[in-house]
């Protein structure tokens, strides 16, 4: 069955979909694709894709074994800049501001239950959204323990959610709502354009992938786990996502999940109550847990790639250190959640996520040809015996790159400012880490607001620029007061 009327005018084939802010990425995907039949398809590729990634990161991963992700193969291969321009997009832009956009979906999630008849207020989501992420930070700051405890718990929660829809989804199929699936390839949209912005509403829900990257130098036996973990997860995660979305369309029509405007929320609390009744207000519940344990992923994760830049002098030295009671690295965990905060004072945000695609296609395109630039010049680095097949990362890198090549002519005001974020690390750069000679005065105030921190936050630098924290490696040590700083590291 058509999702829509097709009505053309002279013009509409060059106008972008531009979808609300609070649209979800199930309905961003059939809204993109204007059919059932196609969307799943796209599900498929993307999760195929994202796979694919997964398995090229992962050879990455035994090559460099270090933690820090792309930004530690682009510094390997291409060298500081362009590894520092990887890290301040990951850093600035897509971690915190994907905890931002996950905290105001949690907080939306939460809410829900609470104004049923009306749209939940702005000011209500943000207080809940901060609230979540600030506990978020006192866990991560007080206990690494904690926060891995936090993640199984609310790892429970998403299975038992996931396990609601698709089990609710599979009983109303056997009853025999199957009206969505017919003619479930009508009114399809396959211009280039629109299916590129499809894949990447589907592609951003398959987002975190590459996190286990950056968090390579705490794992043991790099080699045998990263593969088995990544090729698991992702056929796993895209299985389950299919399943879920076959199950929404049986329980509720095309028509009522994109009709759907005060967002996901709504969805799954339309979902549950044709479900579950009355109880059906415990899935928004169980839905914005499992986001909440998003969040707690990416805050350890984004919170290690800082840790990484600051131990190679990208970043102040005080993101290098950790507590000295907690092994925690409270610093860098304060970084990103300032940053988180700051961006839920934007309307924007999920515009400002939208823009991220982009930059993370360059990226990622620029960590692959690391790999590619590794197997030619130094094919030795790689002693673990796991090595693809070549095609594979190349054909990661074409998609890639024809993917970014088709958002910029979809959509080339949004890809212009994604190049202009990442050009603003440019300057940054130039003056933090390249300015080697700065004047006295300034060393001396560097200085100064290092060491007042440290002794605010008991903080110390690791020993050994290794990228695990251990209790052994931690020694009393206050920021260099060499004449020569490079954000308050001895360079």
């Amino acid at each position: 069955m058509g999702l829509f009327n097709k009505k053309k005018k002279d013009g509409d084939q060059n106008q972008s979909v531009t979808l609300k802010k609070e649209v979800s990425v199930l309905q961003g995907v059939v809204t993109y694709t204007k059919s059932v039949g196609l969307s799943l398809i796209l599900w498929s590729v993307t999760g195929l894709f994202s796979a694919l990634g997964a398995i090229v990161y992962a050879e990455l991963g035994v090559t460099i074994p270090r933690s820090g992700g792309e930004y530690i193969y682009i510094l390997q291969t291409f060298g500081p800049l362009p590894a520092f321009l990887a890290f301040w997009i990951t850093f600035v832009v897509i971690g915190s501001a994907s905890c931002a956009a996950n905290g105001l979906i949690f907080a939306d999630y939460i809410l829900r239950p609470a104004f049923l008849s009306c749209t939940t207020p702005t000011d209500a989501v943000r207080l809940v959204a901060v609230l979540g992420i600030l506990t978020l930070c006192f866990i991560h700051c007080f206990s690494v323990k904690w926060a891995t405890k936090i993640a199984v718990v609310f790892t429970a929660c998403k299975v038992a959610a996931l396990l609601l829809i698709i089990g609710f989804g599979c009983y109303y199929l056997a009853l025999g709502n199957t009206e969505s699936f017919k003619d479930s390839f009508e009114d399809s949209e396959t211009s280039p354009g629109a299916l590129a912005l499809a894949f990447y509403q589907g592609f951003w829900a398959f987002s975190g992938w590459n996190c286990l990257n950056f968090l390579t130098g705490e794992v043991k036996n790099p080699a045998r786990t990263l593969p088995i973990v990544i090729v698991l997860s992702l056929t796993t995660v895209t299985f389950i996502y299919i399943l879920t979305n076959v199950a929404y369309l049986a329980v509720l029509s095309p028509t009522e999940v994109l009709a759907s405007g005060d967002g996901s929320a709504a969805i799954a609390v339309s979902f549950a109550t044709r479900c579950m009744g009355s109880f059906g207000l415990v899935m928004p519940v169980l839905v914005g847990a499992s986001v909440f344990g998003s969040i707690n992923g990416e805050v350890f994760s984004i919170s290690r790639l800082a840790l990484t830049a600051g131990e190679e002098g990208h970043m102040p030295a005080l993101l290098s250190m950790v507590n000295i009671e907690r092994l925690t690295p409270i610093p860098s965990v304060l970084s990103v959640v300032m940053l988180a905060i700051t961006y839920q004072m934007f309307d924007d945000i999920f515009y400002l996520i939208e823009l991220t695609g982009f930059a993370f296609a360059v990226i990622s395109a620029m960590a692959v040809g690391s790999l590619l630039h590794i197997r030619r010049t130094h094919p030795e680095m790689n002693t673990s015996g796991f090595r693809l097949p070549i095609f594979v990362p190349v054909l990661y890198l074409v998609v890639d790159i024809a993917i970014g090549i088709l958002t910029v002519y979809q959509s080339p005001k949004s890809s212009a400012v994604s190049l202009g974020v990442m050009a603003l690390g440019i300057p940054v750069y130039l003056f933090g880490v390249s300015w080697k000679n700065k004047p006295e005065s300034m060393q001396s105030l560097i200085y100064q607001i290092t060491v007042t921190l440290q002794k605010v936050l008991k903080v110390v630098e690791q020993e050994t620029a290794s990228d695990t924290v251990k209790e052994n490696d931690i020694h009393m040590k206050s920021a260099p007061s060499s004449p020569e700083i490079s954000w308050g590291v001895t360079k």
